[in-house]
């Protein structure tokens, strides 16, 4: 009863925990393609670490310190960001710009344009805003688009929340499958061992040959290497379940969970699940569903936003500036003149200008300079506004637009099959869960049966052999029979238990033992 144990893949959980619950008893059934992960129901509060966990207390723990669920987290963060970027492209855009110059030698003077040959600080300082009036809606359909992979995002997270919780009850029940092998195997160990003793009590007596001694000692080292085998595989289940609710150090050191009693498949009526009502039931909840749907609407939002690209877009635009020159000089008038300058006084006689000897004196007047002007004065004479409407109309951009509008068109087709491809796996899925669980109801009522008959059979032939008339390959061989019987058995129910558990799943009921 070798057994081997391997990781569960997010897209593997079902068929992964078919074959290691098979595997750990007898021959693995045929795997399935494994079903898409239904929506978590709620759960109870997790358990303390170092506690006996529940399966539901195991989920919510795992859910609330899983990796891989707090990375989808941050991508839903991102793809807010994302949202919320787009939005702010509607809003004008509005900038503060100031610089600060030195021109070295013959330069250009940048406020008066003038050649000179200086050392000139300059300084410009401007304000400017810009809106987008009309640019073929594609900043509001980006919007819309972003906000439909946002809402595809937030159902991410559920995905990868039942995908952990489809992993996590898978492992939980190897687990117990496991402890429940050990006990039967165990129970076998002794059943063996008390046989040796009672055959060498009656080899002693000569009532049979030593060949039975040795029979039995065989089958009791076949019997404590499946207890091996079954332990071996508790083990790796254990670390598989701790790994997944990311325990540390000591909580993976007392870790331990609760053993529940779990009736057997043939205690209730004929499992007799629709797979069309729970197909029904679980396309308006499976997050896949609803992700895939969501993306189908963004992609076909994408082709607008590519149409877009055909149509003029329009702009306005503001700005105000200023500046100051260090070699711009202004006209000042600085002290008086020290001179009196006479004007004569002419008399006219008949026309004629005669001299005279009066004058008259002009009065003192401010001598004019040339200064550097303030910088208070340059900010406040130098400055300017401006209004701009900008209109670009695309004529011909090598086919750029043309060929973003087909590649868009052929994401949206992309989606669309992706969506129903995602409908097909998951009612063919429930179709595979339904069938499995009504063969492992069945295997099992016939397993019991077999298991009934065999021990019959057992204890007649452990009679038998007591009384020297059955050797030990034949007594042995009944033995295995009954363990294969039981083993066989034990695989049913856990097989059935995790089928129905699924599909209780899809129809949104919470994981439960």
């Amino acid at each position: 009863m070798k057994a081997t144990a391997t990781p569960l893949p997010r897209t593997l959980a079902l068929a992964g925990t078919t074959a290691l619950l098979l595997a750990i008893a007898g021959p693995a059934l045929a795997q399935t393609t494994p079903p898409a992960q239904p929506p978590a129901g709620a759960l109870a509060q997790p358990a303390a670490t170092g506690a006996s966990f529940t399966l539901q207390s195991a989920v919510n723990y795992a859910l609330e310190h899983n990796l891989t669920v707090r990375q989808s987290q941050l991508n839903a963060e991102l793809s807010d960001v994302t949202q919320r970027a787009g939005r702010g492209a509607l809003l004008p855009t509005a900038n503060l710009n100031a610089s600060q110059t030195w021109n070295y030698g013959t330069g250009l003077d940048p406020l008066t344009n003038d050649f000179v040959s200086q050392t000139i600080r300059s300084n410009n300082f401007s304000a400017s805003t810009q809106i987008t009036l009309f640019s073929g809606f594609q900043l509001r359909n980006a919007v819309k688009r972003n906000a439909l992979d946002y809402q595809a995002a937030l159902v991410d997270i559920e995905q990868a929340r039942n995908d952990l919780s489809l992993n996590v009850a898978s492992v939980y029940l190897q687990l117990v499958l496991s402890e429940e092998l050990i006990r039967a195997n165990q129970t076998r160990v002794n059943s063996s061992q008390q046989q040796i003793d009672r055959t060498q009590k009656l080899l002693k007596a000569g009532a049979v040959a030593e060949s039975n001694l040795l029979d039995s000692r065989a089958q009791l080292a076949s019997d404590e290497l499946n207890v091996v085998t079954a332990q071996n595989q508790r083990d790796i289940a254990r670390l598989q379940l701790i790994q997944l609710l990311n325990l540390d150090a000591a909580g993976a050191a007392n870790f331990q969970i609760e053993l529940p009693q779990l009736p057997d498949p043939d205690d209730e009526a004929a499992y007799n699940a629709e797979p069309s009502a729970i197909f029904e039931t679980a396309q308006g909840l499976m997050p896949e569903i609803k992700a895939a749907d969501l993306r189908v609407r963004s992609s076909q939002l994408g082709i607008d936003v590519a149409r877009g690209a055909y149509l003029p877009r329009l702009t306005f635009g503001a700005g105000v500036f200023t500046g100051f020159s260090s070699s711009r000089l202004a006209r000042v008038f600085n002290g008086d003149s020290t001179a009196v300058v006479p004007i004569p006084v002419v008399q006219y006689v008949g026309g004629q200008p005669i001299p005279t000897t009066f004058a008259v004196l002009q009065p003192k007047q401010a001598i004019p300079e040339l200064l550097p002007a303030k910088f208070s004065d340059q900010i406040k004479d130098n400055l300017g506004r401006q209004l701009q409407f900008n209109l670009n109309i695309p004529i011909l951009n090598g086919f750029q637009a043309r060929t973003n509008v087909q590649r868009a068109q052929v994401t949206a087709r992309q989606a669309e099959l992706r969506a129903e491809q995602t409908r097909l796996t998951l009612r063919q899925n429930i179709q595979q869960a339904a069938a499995d669980a009504l063969a492992a109801q069945r295997r099992f009522t016939s397993s019991k049966r077999q298991v009934e008959a065999l021990t019959t059979a057992y204890r007649n032939a452990e009679i038998r052999f007591n009384n020297g008339l059955l050797n030990g390959t034949e007594f042995n061989i009944a033995k295995n029979n009954l363990a294969a019987a039981e083993s066989t058995m034990i695989q049913a129910k856990y097989e059935f238990i995790f089928r129905s558990k699924v599909l209780d799943f899809y129809q949104g009921r919470p994981l439960a033992l």
